[in-house]
């Protein structure tokens, strides 16, 4: 039998980002079978939505808000995250806004409405895993430069500029950093927004953990003095407000661009639920106390982690500034990442992500998720430490023998 055929987008929406993923599934599934397993491989807060946002999509619902939604956003939402802009130092309106089903709706749609075929965007790797799928999923390229581990996965705004060819489009960010945890300063920003005036650049800007900051300061990209005309700001509810399965997000950027959102998310999605817009509009409108607390809670894990590896010579510890995970050096254990995750998850029942699924410069990074309580994280982050201290032995013993 002849196999049907399918198109070539599915080949550019495959690869390595998607497999990064199987050792989260098996360690899912191992706990599913009733396996005592730590899951540090996935940043979903292990906090429950703060419960005004839940009555709030409750009411809405009762109130008969199941039908079709404004395809843009709800205007009062719109109007909700304008006004956190605004309070933030940027000149938002709602005309430049659209919601989105998640921010990685948003970044799609957005790669989607800038980029064609052969363009070129400069990405800091290591990066999420799902960026490459995004951008190749318009025929573009991710020009990859490195954030390097020996430097603290700091940006070097030098290694951008060395990057851009006639063929670049565009540059794309994400401060606060998923997997690192690292702030880009207000100098280098200002560096950025150099480069993109100089080569006629558009600056996408993942910001997505901006309320998750422990040290420094978070600079939004839409804040930047003459960029407003060529910045593209991607945002959501996810880890903020712990409403991961919402599936709320937002874009803020140029009005032209938010117009070419709308006619792609009318096509696409047809709006983001009303209900849900309603819970979200609630959310950003009131002061909940449980938003500082998560924050506060995710540093004291961060800490509690950094403590419990302090003594453990077969590994290093990049401390965070912000966000939900840190970076695991453990190349003294003379293993890859992805083999050390490996015999993490088999031998001390832990999951962490391997560094090489964000990008070859995170090899010999584990990436380790503060989703889970304190207490859980010191018990994960001791037997991490037993797994690192026994693989730099047998690979000590395996010299000897040789």
């Amino acid at each position: 039998m002849t196999a049907m055929r399918f198109s070539r987008l599915t080949e550019r929406i495959a690869g390595e980002g998607a497999a990064a993923w199987d050792i989260h599934n098996r360690a899912l599934a191992r706990k599913a079978a009733g396996e005592d397993i730590t899951v540090l491989s996935v940043g979903d807060p292990d906090f429950a939505t703060p419960a005004p946002i839940v009555e709030s999509a409750v009411a809405s619902l009762r109130g008969g808000a199941t039908h079709y939604p404004d395809v843009q956003g709800k205007q009062d939402l719109r109007e909700a995250i304008a006004a956190r802009y605004r309070a933030h130092g940027v000149n938002a309106t709602p005309d430049q806004l659209i919601v989105m089903a998640g921010a990685q709706c948003g970044l799609y749609a957005t790669a989607q409405c800038l980029l064609d075929p052969d363009d070129e965007v400069i990405v800091p790797e290591p990066s999420y895993v799902t960026y490459e799928a995004v951008l190749r999923s318009t025929g573009a390229r991710m020009v990859h430069i490195p954030l390097r581990g020996d430097d603290d996965f700091r940006l070097d705004v030098a290694d951008i500029e060395a990057a851009i060819t006639p063929r670049t489009r565009a540059i794309m960010l994400n401060s606060p950093h998923n997997p690192t945890g690292q702030l880009i300063d207000a100098k280098s920003w200002a560096a950025i927004a150099a480069l993109c005036h100089r080569h006629d650049l558009w600056l996408i800007s993942d910001e997505v953990y901006a309320e998750l900051v422990f040290e420094g300061e978070h600079i939004c990209a839409a804040s930047l003095p003459v960029m407003a005309d060529r910045t593209v700001v991607i945002d959501s509810l996810s880890k903020s407000h712990a409403m991961t399965g919402w599936r709320l997000g937002w874009v803020l950027g140029p009005q032209k661009l938010i117009d070419h959102m709308a006619n792609l998310a009318l096509c696409m999605l047809y709006g983001c639920p009303e209900f849900i817009q309603d819970a979200a509009r609630d959310a950003l409108s009131q002061d909940l106390p449980e938003r500082e607390l998560m924050r506060e809670t995710y540093r004291a894990r961060r800490d509690a982690v950094c403590a419990a590896l302090a003594n453990c010579s077969a590994i290093d510890v990049i401390t965070p500034a912000a966000g939900m995970f840190l970076m695991i050096d453990v190349r003294a254990t003379g293993l890859s990442s992805q083999t050390f995750a490996d015999r993490l998850l088999d031998d001390e029942g832990v999951s962490v992500l391997s560094g090489e699924a964000f990008g070859p410069s995170a090899a010999g990074f584990v990436r380790l998720s503060l989703t889970v309580d304190e207490e859980r994280l010191r018990t994960a982050s001791q037997r991490l430490a037993r797994c690192a201290e026994a693989a730099r032995e047998d690979a000590a013993a395996l010299s000897t023998a040789e």
